[in-house]
């Protein structure tokens, strides 16, 4: 094989209903790798029809799962989506051109987000949705931290320009999805305030309850999404809100 190898990685949990579409989309790398996190369900089984570079584990930490990951892809280049994540033709044709002759060490993709099947580019942020994320890197440039949601990033190198063609992400199925993703994600950022030994303060996230709103709604346009941008802006702004009143009413490591 000539040129610099390109292995995908992909992160899942019962992930049998999203898995094959993701994985299919895949095909354009030298190799697939899919980390499985605790599957009960078929996810085994459906990565196993694309590859045979599969990693095992029960992993209580979003980043441990992230970094096996990293760390079982023999590739030059990785590139890191999700099961609930589609690459088009566009991006995989940009992704490979990429590999091949950038001077760089990581790249920013864009992300096309979905509600159910409707397009949302609007209001996405403020650690409830993302616009781009660093996904396309060089094999021992990126880590992640331990935190239990939404883990620091570290890299080494140098940061390249980012991608034109987006990532199709499905990030929700429904308006309930949201929510159950806001419960979801508050809890793990609770553990992680608690753990940590600094909650903060109820006036402190009182502010950001606001500032967050406005950073999505006004700065995001979220307001050009109609209903959508709201609930995301409502929903961005409650997030530290609730960790915080979780971790200190209900607060356990």
């Amino acid at each position: 094989m000539s040129g610099p190898v390109l292995s995908a990685l992909v992160s899942a949990h019962n992930e049998e209903a999203r898995l094959a579409a993701c994985l299919e989309r895949l095909a354009f790398a030298d190799e697939i790798v899919v980390v499985l996190d605790r599957c009960t369900d078929r996810s085994r089984e459906i990565a196993h029809r694309f590859t045979e570079r599969i990693v095992e584990g029960a992993f209580e930490r979003e980043g441990e799962r992230r970094n096996a990951g990293i760390d079982a892809c023999r590739g030059d280049w990785i590139l890191e989506v999700d099961a609930d994540e589609r690459v088009g033709e566009g991006l995989a044709r940009e992704v490979r051109a990429v590999v091949r002759s950038s001077p760089f060490d990581w790249h920013e993709i864009p992300v096309d987000n979905y509600i159910g099947e409707r397009l949302v580019r609007h209001g996405w942020g403020a650690s409830f949705g993302k616009a781009a994320y660093p996904g396309l890197f060089r094999k021992g440039v990126k880590r992640w931290g331990r935190e239990r949601v939404h883990p620091r990033l570290t890299f080494s190198g140098r940061k390249g320009p980012r991608l034109s063609a987006p990532l199709q992400h499905y990030v929700d199925r429904d308006i309930s999805d949201m929510i159950r993703r806001l419960d979801s994600y508050s809890t793990a950022r609770a553990r992680d305030l608690v753990e940590s030994g600094d909650i903060g303060s109820l006036p402190a996230n009182l502010r950001r309850l606001v500032s967050r709103f406005l950073k999505c709604y006004v700065g995001r346009k979220g307001y050009r999404e109609g209903g959508y941008g709201l609930l995301i802006a409502v929903l961005a702004g409650l997030y530290p809100l609730l960790s915080h009143l979780k971790a200190r009413l209900e607060g356990r490591p």
